[in-house]
């Protein structure tokens, strides 16, 4: 049986982004999500991939675009479907971005579990995105983190599952 699994962070006003980066420095955050994905496929969509700049080291990187043309080390798809039948077999695919792929998997309800970085803050951005049917959705992990010299902001990383 396959996972499903969306990883992202979010302010408390929902934003993920802005100007296609993320709107915060958190250190922390960024090595939870290298730990969680790596040696996984991750998927993403022409925007995120631009942000990140090139392939992310140590996983399989799918690219959904029909405008994106494939470079070293990204395999390309038409569309979230298509990206998720390259995949058939494994044990658990990411959705990394952006809030169109998290939209568009919502919608058609193959989302099995969320990682769920909360950022504690009201940040600017101009990309957002909230957990639609919150009542779908059981928390199962809480792991609460403060704010130092590497993490701008306190957050929290909220694991949760179809209930």
């Amino acid at each position: 049986m396959q996972t499903i699994s969306v990883i992202f962070a979010a302010s408390e006003n929902h934003v993920i982004g802005y100007k296609n980066q993320l709107p915060w420095r958190l250190s922390g955050d960024l090595k939870y999500f290298k730990r969680i994905t790596s040696g996984k496929t991750v998927i993403m969509g022409r925007k995120t991939y631009e942000s990140l700049g090139k392939p992310l080291p140590n996983r399989r990187n799918i690219v959904v675009s029909s405008l994106f043309t494939e470079v070293e080390g990204i395999e390309v798809a038409p569309n979230l479907n298509a990206a998720l039948k390259l995949c058939e077999g494994e044990a658990e695919v990411f959705l990394i971005g952006g809030a169109q792929i998290f939209k568009t998997a919502f919608e058609e309800k193959i989302v099995d579990k969320i990682y769920f970085t909360l950022v504690h803050a009201e940040t600017e951005g101009d990309t957002f995105f909230e957990i639609p049917d919150k009542n779908h959705w059981k928390i199962v992990g809480v792991e609460a983190n403060q704010a130092d010299e590497k993490n701008e902001y306190a957050y929290t990383f909220i694991t949760m599952v179809t209930t």
